[in-house]
């Protein structure tokens, strides 16, 4: 009976690549079990997977910032090193793959405890804290960029991992939502899994001009529709069929998540990557636009440069970008990913499976 463990949770960019593993994992496991936080949105995620057992533990989280609620966290993290012990016990995988944030770090501190193999996955250009912390307790980090690969002898890069059904999109499900001008291209503005309100208030203040020249869909994040009236505009809170979106789109314009952006390059999709602010994160969202830009595989707009003049001439240089330039070998993104994660996994619990059988 072979069965893993996995965890990964607080934002979608660390639940989706766990998600895009399954397939495969399931060919060669007999159980998966996921540990996340309880109430949480891996949480609901994962109610739709029914092959999928999830285990709720106490989590923590570092403010990056001076608040006396951190002085709590080395007895909270305490507590959940404990509780996941015990499951760990209980379940007795054979292997733990961690896809970052603050939720993995008690699972790969407790699996190091149980003489359990831990691999983990970074997306990001520049490795995260609770991936700095999780790499001293485990055996393997894959990476999604090459230049992450050499921080430790224990890294590799096998590129990110890839959502099969991103490439199964429909745009005929949303070409008649609205009365769009099919004669124009469609830029899709979108702000990661809780939506951003510099983007929404970018595209709310450039609407005029925009629609003079595109048809603009939406996806503003939960409870943040904004107030707009044009005939090529669609807009919506949320989606459940994003790869419908991606078909549609000519142009997209987004964060600058390493997952999203990878997903984005596997269909050759124009990007113009408008990254959070040093201010409102450590980083790295910038350093994934610098790359991508520096392959000529997107356009960059920093926050600090957001208008309507910046965002149409950025959008008219993407209008007549040669699509062939966002070409990209499977090396870094398409569906060998995938394979070449899971095969790290297999490797690493040392038993004679047949891979991808």
């Amino acid at each position: 009976m072979k069965k893993i463990i996995l965890t990964g949770g607080g934002t979608a960019g660390h639940i989706m690549p766990n998600l895009a593993l399954i397939p495969l994992l399931e060919k060669n496991f007999n159980l998966i079990y996921y540990l996340g936080s309880p109430d949480s949105m891996e949480e609901n995620i994962l109610k739709n997977y029914k092959n999928v057992k999830f285990i709720p533990i106490p989590t923590t989280k570092l403010v990056r910032k001076f608040t006396l609620k951190n002085l709590a966290i080395p007895f909270k993290l305490l507590k959940s090193i404990c509780k996941t012990k015990k499951e760990i016990k209980k379940i007795k995988p054979d292997v733990i793959f961690c896809k970052g944030g603050y939720v993995s770090v008690p699972v790969a501190i407790a699996g190091k405890m149980c003489k359990v193999p831990v691999i983990a996955h970074e997306s990001d250009y520049s490795m995260g804290l609770a991936n700095k912390i999780i790499l001293k307790f485990a055996n393997k980090m894959c990476t999604s960029f090459e230049d992450t690969a050499k921080i430790s002898k224990k890294c590799v890069c096998t590129g990110s991992p890839i959502r099969q059904q991103i490439f199964k999109g429909d745009k005929s499900k949303l070409i008649n939502v609205k009365n769009f001008d099919k004669n124009k291209p469609f830029v899709l503005f979108f702000g990661g899994s809780l939506g951003s309100k510099n983007i929404n208030n970018l595209v709310k203040d450039s609407l005029p001009e925009l629609t003079k020249n595109y048809n603009i869909l939406h996806i503003t994040g939960k409870n943040n529709k904004i107030s707009a009236n044009f005939t090529n505009y669609y807009q919506t809170e949320f989606t459940n069929n994003i790869e419908d979106f991606f078909a549609l789109s000519d142009i997209v314009v987004c964060r600058g998540g390493a997952n999203s952006l990878f997903e984005l390059l596997a269909l050759q999709k124009p990007m113009l990557i408008i990254p959070l602010s040093k201010a409102e994160s450590r980083g790295d969202q910038i350093e994934n636009a610098e790359y991508f830009k520096k392959h000529k595989w997107a356009e960059v707009l920093m926050e600090s440069d957001l208008s309507t003049k910046n965002l149409l001439q950025k959008l008219q240089t993407l209008s007549s970008l040669d699509k062939n330039q966002t070409n990209l070998s499977y090396a870094l993104s398409g569906t060998k990913s995938n394979e070449m994660i899971v095969k790290e996994i297999l490797n690493l619990c040392k038993k004679n499976w047949l891979f991808l059988k």
